[in-house]
């Protein structure tokens, strides 16, 4: 497999992964604030309250994980066969089943999805709802029961296993050093899987015991982003340092990590700023203790201080700013020394901004019939960001149309124009082809929206 496939295939996973995840993020968010709010050592104690947060837990979370696997792999019968199988993993064990969920939900998903293609076409009219009804109602049996005996408990088995290596990690003081893994690995867009296929299962379950885990701080930590967007607006040249104060705001304030990727991309280096950031906000976590009740997402740091316990909303913080101080130190060497080879382009910058907003007040805005979608790898992140800043740069040359944002994976089969970040670009040429591909990397950059516009334009 060369090393082209080999990304797609790892990137495809972590879509998949976080892709039964991300829609239900805002469940997960209910279930950290009624968690941090109404437990016994809560803002708020409140016991009434707090019995809504084991049944989510147990329940309400993985079921929601599972029906979006499911209908992600085979429509409404997947998501509903899905659910009916991860009752039996959730059931077979004393321990919050996530992984389980994301392992037999989509498995389930797939095998209807193959037994309606079986019988496709074999069933005679009149039988069809009959049909549909109790093959998914005696798969679904089977599976809830294989679920029970077989998968709750291995995967128990699996997650016990890995939480004591994260324990046994986090208790020798080495935990710091999982950055060296994850830091270069969110800059390959890779974070959503990190965060919820990864840090998220065994966050939970170590949540759950003692009502926080570190685990939900260290790919989420705003911090060694914010270090190197600091360090190109202060001596960044050109783009980079004009496009910065934006990022800033988007990065840290609005949680898109994705925002600060291409600064580190254009500079490779910038990755052992990022490492050095996010060690040491490791490591100021576990010399504090500090941990989270639940995965804050997007990483803004409003959402952090949300999912931050009572007493650690300080530690939490404190960690925050020692990974940005630490991640701007480092950057800032790195970032001084190739400013000197990048070109002052802030003037043509400049320039162009006012010759699109010229455009705009001549009249009123002509409308444009095209069908555009900006992709990323989850769909709610840098795409809807991408989206937003494309639709203006249109705008700005006095034109109007809409313009969609979605996942690699849900791009509409009579989309004409698909933009993504390179690293995605083989994935959405593959989930498109009839469509024209444009790579946009620095999404705060309207330069580089200008070679589409002026393709669309035609």
């Amino acid at each position: 497999m060369s090393k082209g496939n080999t990304k797609a295939t790892v990137q495809r996973i972590g879509r998949s992964l976080s892709g039964m995840v991300m829609p239900n993020i805002g469940a997960f968010v209910a279930w950290g604030l009624i968690t941090a709010l109404f437990i016994s050592t809560g803002w708020l104690p409140n016991e009434k309250l707090a019995t809504l947060v084991s049944p989510m837990l147990t329940y309400l979370l993985p079921l929601l994980v599972a029906y979006t696997a499911g209908k992600n792999i085979a429509g409404l019968r997947g998501a509903v066969i899905a659910c009916v199988a991860s009752i039996g993993v959730i059931v077979g064990t004393d321990i919050p089943m996530f992984l389980g969920v994301m392992i037999f939900a989509p498995l389930s998903a797939w095998l209807i999805k193959q037994f309606d293609k079986l019988i496709d076409g074999k069933v005679k009219a009149g039988f069809e709802m009959l049909v549909d009804n109790f093959s998914l109602g005696i798969i679904g049996t089977v599976l809830a029961i294989i679920g029970y005996y077989l998968v709750g408990p291995f995967v128990a088995a699996i997650t016990a296993f890995l939480t004591a290596g994260a324990t046994w990690i986090y208790n020798a003081k080495l935990l710091p050093l999982i950055s060296i893994f994850v830091e270069p690995a969110k800059i390959l867009f890779l974070n959503n899987a990190i965060n919820h296929g990864i840090m998220g299962p065994i966050g939970i379950q170590q949540a759950a015991e003692t009502g926080k885990s570190i685990m939900f701080l260290i790919e989420t930590n705003p911090g060694p982003g914010m270090g190197i967007i600091l360090a190109y607006w202060l001596f960044g040249k050109g783009q980079a340092k004009s496009t910065a104060p934006g990022a800033a705001i988007i990065h840290f304030l609005g949680g898109i990590h994705e925002i600060y990727f291409p600064y580190v991309l254009m500079n490779p280096a910038l990755l052992l700023a990022v490492i050095g950031g996010g060690m040491v906000g490791v490591l100021t976590n576990v010399i504090t203790g500090a941990g989270l009740v639940a995965t804050p997402s997007p990483g803004s740091i409003f959402a952090l201080m949300a999912m931050a316990p009572k007493g650690d909303t300080f530690w939490v913080l404190l960690s925050v700013l020692t990974s940005c101080a630490v991640s701007f130190g480092i950057g800032s060497i790195f970032v001084k020394r190739n400013a000197k080879r990048m070109p002052d382009d802030s003037l043509a910058y400049a320039q162009q901004q006012m010759k699109s907003m010229k455009a705009t007040s001549k009249g009123k805005l002509k409308p444009l019939a095209a069908k555009i979608v900006f992709a990323c790898d989850a769909g709610m992140g840098s795409s809807a960001m991408g989206a937003t800043t494309l639709r203006k740069q249109i705008n700005n040359a006095g034109y109007d149309t809409k313009v969609l944002h979605t996942s690699i994976e849900d791009i509409p089969d009579d989309a004409e124009y698909v933009l993504t970040q390179s690293s995605l670009a083989d994935r959405a040429r593959a989930k498109a082809p009839n469509a024209k591909i444009f790579t946009i990397d620095n999404f705060m950059n309207a330069q580089e929206y200008n070679a589409f516009i002026e393709e669309l334009l035609k």
